[in-house]
């Protein structure tokens, strides 16, 4: 049976200003439910990365929306470093629109091995959990589906761990892909 639990990082999930903020499970409720889920595991952008689609009983909104000429005016912009230590890269989102409730929650699942490289390089933050995978973010969407990764991220992942990444290199047609899509889309906050 796969073990998955909880990382520090993840706990953002659980913050105001997140894209995707869990609404009505705790931090536990959301891992249980991931154990119990008999759902497949999908392949992410590399080896170490999982998706665990779970169908959303919770109010948890969705964390993008399309960009239209009724809201471009709520488009903002800022750098933005997720956690002490990370390289602030240049972010879009929405402010003040209202999102359609998730129908799904994206679950992105890191390796154990994952974990454990890349918390040797922040060493501040607690221990990597005892597990086989460990959830690092929840995206609310509409469909079970992974949303292209936003260019930024990817430039962040490729900057290394170092520098808050994943150590993985730019895909370019992964990037092209992205490009085009969050061309057209923001996250919501």
């Amino acid at each position: 049976m796969t073990r998955i639990a909880l990382t520090d990082f993840a706990r953002r999930n659980w913050q105001d200003g997140a894209s995707t903020r869990i609404l009505d499970w705790s931090p536990d409720d959301l891992v249980a439910q991931c154990n119990a889920s008999d759902a497949p595991l999908t392949d992410g952008y590399a080896p170490f990365c999982k998706h665990l689609f779970l169908k959303n009983p919770t109010a948890t909104k969705a964390a993008f929306a399309p960009i239209t000429d009724d809201n471009r005016h709520a488009l903002r912009s800022g750098y933005v470093a997720r956690r002490d230590g990370e390289r602030a890269v240049l972010e879009r989102w929405f402010e003040g629109v209202k999102a359609p409730t998730a129908q799904w929650l994206d679950v992105i699942l890191y390796s154990h091995d994952q974990l454990v490289k890349e918390a040797a390089d922040f060493a501040e933050e607690q221990p990597v959990p005892q597990c086989d995978w460990g959830i690092v973010s929840i995206i609310g969407v509409l469909e079970p589906k992974e949303p292209p990764m936003p260019p930024i991220t990817q430039l962040r992942n490729a900057l290394g761990r170092e520098q808050g990444g994943s150590g993985v290199a730019i895909d370019p047609v992964a990037y092209d892909l992205a490009a085009a899509f969050w061309d057209t889309h923001a996250a919501i906050r």
